[in-house]
């Protein structure tokens, strides 16, 4: 037992001064961690989230170009290229950064770095592609958004919590006006050097930044992309829909850099166990009707956070009488926990942010904005914040989070699923 909580600490230590600082390498910056593995993975990303967007839906166009024709290859070049190699190129976005990513075998690098970068530096952005193939693409990720519940309350959500910048949605709107041009000139404003950073795992960082100096060499380096500090509203919609389960969404905001105090609230107050056998230790799971669930909310961004619990049924009695139990046990945390629960929610919190190491795609979730930011990256730098937490501080934050106005979401139907002030808020 010993031996092996010995091994885990010298693993994280090692992590932790693995992703100790984001190296500037010829003005981007660049982070990488080996652990030795058969696989690789480099993910470029760059502060084109929709929050930065200069026209609505023009940062999920400028997602749905990647990996499109470039003064090196064409489309289909790309594709053939990446299949002999045995890679896998993704593209994804958020509201704070665009991220391009492949996944590759150990010792290719020098090709998958090229193939990224060169988006970056020479995409061609034809309007045949544009209108052929990106308009499509839209439309269906706006479709798909428009008939997933969740997605739809939490998209919304953003907007009646932030209006502005956080709030902008990741989708275009269902009839919109983009045009090829948009794109260029989004993408020409957010391609610089100061706003891309490049991640990668199963690479050693010394060869890492080799490759990005060289692949970004021409890289314009104009100033980085920046919008107002963010600020919450909160708000109060109904949305009708025939898809998916009853959804019910609440929420609130703050400003500033992630919070500990948040962190362990979404941990306390998740109703999943982490032992098979236990019940948890969140008074939700005992509490809520059979056919509902609860599950916690926790977005940070790099300079606000949403939190909130996501309340689904097969029908909307369910739902309301889930959103009341979900409401008493935040409003229960506000009053304060013992030392013990609060012990097991910061442990639990700690187990989240840990995991996320384990793949890529965690790691881009957790690192993504601190990298671009310039902030620290260690995992001793969450954990310490987690650590200092007291049940005092925990207690304060959590009655500032409910005395600000909630934001509240109903997706279903909006004539049966209960108003706020009837779930107690």
């Amino acid at each position: 037992m010993l031996a092996a909580r010995a091994s885990t600490a010298r693993n994280i230590q090692r992590i932790a001064r693995s992703f100790a600082t984001a190296v500037d390498t010829a003005g981007v910056k660049v982070a990488a961690v080996d652990h030795n593995q058969p696989t690789s993975s480099v993910t470029v990303l760059v502060k084109a989230g929709s929050r930065f967007e200069t026209k609505d839906g023009v940062a999920n166009a400028l997602k749905n170009f990647a990996f499109k024709s470039t003064a090196k290859r064409s489309a289909i070049g790309t594709v053939r290229e990446s299949e002999l190699y045995g890679g896998v190129l993704s593209a994804s976005l958020g509201r704070e950064y665009l991220a391009l990513s492949a996944e590759f075998l150990r010792g290719d690098e020098p090709f998958f770095v090229d193939l990224l970068t060169s988006f970056i530096t020479s995409a061609k952005f034809t309007r045949h592609e544009f209108e052929e193939y990106v308009v499509r693409l839209v439309e269906a990720d706006t479709e798909a958004a428009a008939e997933d519940p969740i997605t739809r309350a939490v998209d919304v959500a953003h907007s009646l919590a932030f209006r502005s910048g956080l709030g902008k949605s990741l989708f275009a709107p269902a009839h919109n006006s983009l045009t090829v041009a948009d794109v260029k000139s989004f993408a020409s404003s957010s391609f610089t050097k100061g706003n891309i950073a490049v991640l990668g795992t199963g690479i050693d960082q010394s060869t890492l930044s080799s490759l990005v100096e060289k692949a970004f060499a021409s890289a314009p380096s104009a100033s980085t992309s920046s919008t107002s500090a963010t600020s919450y509203f909160g708000g109060e919609t109904r949305l009708e829909s025939h898809h998916g389960p009853q959804t019910v969404f609440i929420g609130f905001g703050t400003t500033g850099s992630p919070s500990a105090p948040l962190a362990a609230l979404s941990a306390h107050l998740s109703p999943t166990p982490s032992v098979k056998w236990s019940k948890g230790i969140s008074s939700i799971a005992t509490g809520i009707p059979e056919g509902t669930s609860v599950q916690t909310v926790y977005l940070p961004y790099s300079d606000a956070s949403l939190f909130g619990l996501l309340v689904q049924g097969s029908t909307a009695a369910g739902v309301k009488e889930a959103g009341k139990v979900a409401v008493q046990a935040l409003k229960a945390s506000a009053s304060g926990l013992k030392e013990e629960d609060l012990k097991k929610a910061i442990a639990k919190a700690k187990f989240s942010v840990a995991s996320a190491s384990d793949n890529r795609e965690g790691l881009v979730a957790a690192l993504g904005s601190k990298i671009l930011g310039g902030s620290d990256v260690t995992l001793e730098s969450s954990f310490s914040s987690l650590d200092a937490l007291t049940t005092s501080a925990f207690s304060q934050a959590t009655s500032s989070l409910l005395a600000s106005k909630p934001t509240y979401v109903v997706v279903g139907d909006a004539h049966a699923l209960p108003f706020a002030d009837e779930l107690g808020l």
